[in-house]
């Protein structure tokens, strides 16, 4: 589903949707993670790092054979559910003080270092950019809100610059809440 270009509703991202049913198409991605206090996360290799309070933002990508079903499996550290920690994002949601509220997704593009790139510095050089020349694909802000709506008109632009037109992302670019389910 497509997104209006208005960033999303945080209460409807904690609905409990179940898992999006075109979870295997792939594409780029977009966490939007809360963390409403101060933590303390170790990061694999990265070491032990402090997590101010805000809003983050983790850039990645899902263009295997399992497309967005990656995302379902964030879901499943965030929640709890699952221990194994591989991706640097992984310690992160593992800390019980985070929530996944949105996710952006770019649907059947790669633009993963075009849109880190283009988001604001975060907290921790390299975070999930051990595989290519980015600073870090984990980015900051002051509040989810406003994070969010720098992340979606980030996506468009990335698809736009990568398609030759602003036009051709309506139907590429689209958000789906924290919990599951297809938001717009």
């Amino acid at each position: 589903m497509t997104n209006s270009g208005s960033a999303p509703d945080t209460d409807a991202a904690r609905d409990g949707d179940t898992v999006v049913a075109d979870s295997v198409t792939g594409g780029t991605y977009t966490l939007l993670v809360d963390v409403p206090t101060d933590i303390t996360v170790e990061v694999g290799a990265l070491g032990t790092h402090g997590i101010p309070a805000g809003a983050y933002a983790y850039t990645g990508s899902a263009l295997g054979a399992g497309g967005f079903s990656r995302v379902e499996r964030h879901r499943r550290v965030a929640r709890g559910d699952h221990e194994v920690r591989h991706w640097h994002i992984d310690y992160l949601l593992g800390h019980p003080d985070t929530d996944i509220d949105h996710v952006v997704r770019s649907v059947g593009v790669d633009v993963e270092c075009a849109v880190a790139g283009r988001l604001p510095t975060g907290p921790i050089d390299g975070f999930g950019a051990s595989d290519c020349d980015c600073e870090s694909h984990l980015a900051a802000g002051a509040t989810v809100e406003g994070l969010a709506a720098h992340v979606y008109e980030t996506h468009e632009d990335a698809v736009a610059y990568r398609n030759g037109a602003k036009d051709s992302v309506t139907d590429t670019v689209d958000v789906v809440s924290g919990a599951g389910g297809t938001e717009r």
